[in-house]
């Protein structure tokens, strides 16, 4: 036998690389297994929200199954490492901690509640809806910048998990689905003060369905039962103030988190059909600038008187 295959042998025969083939071979089977199930989930589960959870879960179980896998292979060699995995867990602990606090972040977002996917939060100043949340970042649909309102930008946002000890998270969407939402409308002193209000109170009153505020009263009642909180006022309210240009009404009123925009866009449209049918009797306020045309610019000139002074006579 040559040397090659006799250093072979006795390479193969070493059980540490034994070992080292065993483990790699078992990695390699549960993240087959793992992309198997993943792709069995997309075909069997229909509901998007119990896809995703499946996902995470099948690939969490993947790594706590790989981890099992080398400890139970490499169990008898763990113990003389144990000071030297002290020493270098000081280390990695000091130069990974940002990643160690992200970790920290996934799981404080997992058990504590802070958001979910579909939530509309605001992260690091980021506003937008949570599309994942992995192990180190939170991966956000942003809305707002340059396009008005709650609409999307196309934006693909990733947020360290960190950001949760670090700032505050503002949730649009999560115990609460609804928001307080106000416009405000100028108009004309001369006005029928009257009238303009009862209008923009049949206007709220349609805004207001049974629907939607049977569904406002029953997370209400659900947050009042989970926190420290006193009833609030859900039918719509109108209120007036009086400046030195204009009356000025504002209509208060609840509206669905993801729907604010549609809804003060029917509300401005229903104000504007009110006001056509009450022809002068209310008028919408507004600042005019009239630029006036200026007079002509005449310039005479008078002769020059003291040409001749200073000549010999």
């Amino acid at each position: 036998m040559n040397d090659p295959i006799r250093g072979l042998l006795q390479w193969s025969s070493d059980p540490l690389v034994r070992k080292l083939i065993a483990a790699l071979v078992a990695l390699a089977a549960i993240a087959l297994l793992s992309r198997l199930t993943q792709a069995s989930l997309n075909r069997y589960l229909r509901d998007s929200d119990t896809r995703y959870y499946a996902r995470k879960l099948v690939a969490l179980s993947g790594y706590f199954l790989a981890v099992v896998c080398i400890t139970v292979i490499f169990k008898d060699r763990l113990g003389g490492l144990t000071v030297a995995i002290g020493v270098a867990g000081a280390g990695i602990a000091f130069a990974l901690q940002e990643v160690i606090g992200s970790v920290a972040g996934w799981i404080a977002i997992s058990f504590g509640g802070f958001y979910r996917p579909g939530d509309r939060v605001q992260l690091g100043g980021i506003k937008g809806d949570v599309i994942d949340i992995g192990i180190l970042r939170t991966t956000l649909m942003e809305l707002g910048e340059w396009v008005d309102s709650d609409l999307y930008t196309g934006r693909i946002v990733r947020i360290a998990n960190s950001f949760v000890f670090k700032e505050p998270v503002f949730n649009y969407s999560g115990d609460f689905p609804f928001l307080w939402d106000e416009l405000r409308l100028p108009v004309q002193y001369g006005s029928d003060h009257r009238r303009c209000r009862r209008i923009l109170e049949r206007v709220g009153a349609e805004v207001a369905t049974d629907t939607l505020t049977q569904a406002v009263r029953s997370a209400w009642q659900e947050m009042v039962r989970k926190y420290l909180l006193e009833n609030a006022g859900m039918e719509p309210q109108v209120t007036l103030a009086l400046n030195d240009n204009w009356m000025e009404y504002t209509l208060r009123y609840m509206v669905d988190v993801k729907k604010r925009r549609s809804t003060k866009d029917l509300i401005f449209t229903r104000i504007l059909e009110e006001f056509e049918q009450a022809g002068d009797a209310v008028r919408i306020g507004s600042t005019t600038l009239e630029l006036v045309q200026a007079p002509p610019l005449e310039v005479h000139l008078s002769p020059d008187r003291s040409a001749g002074v200073g000549e010999p006579g």
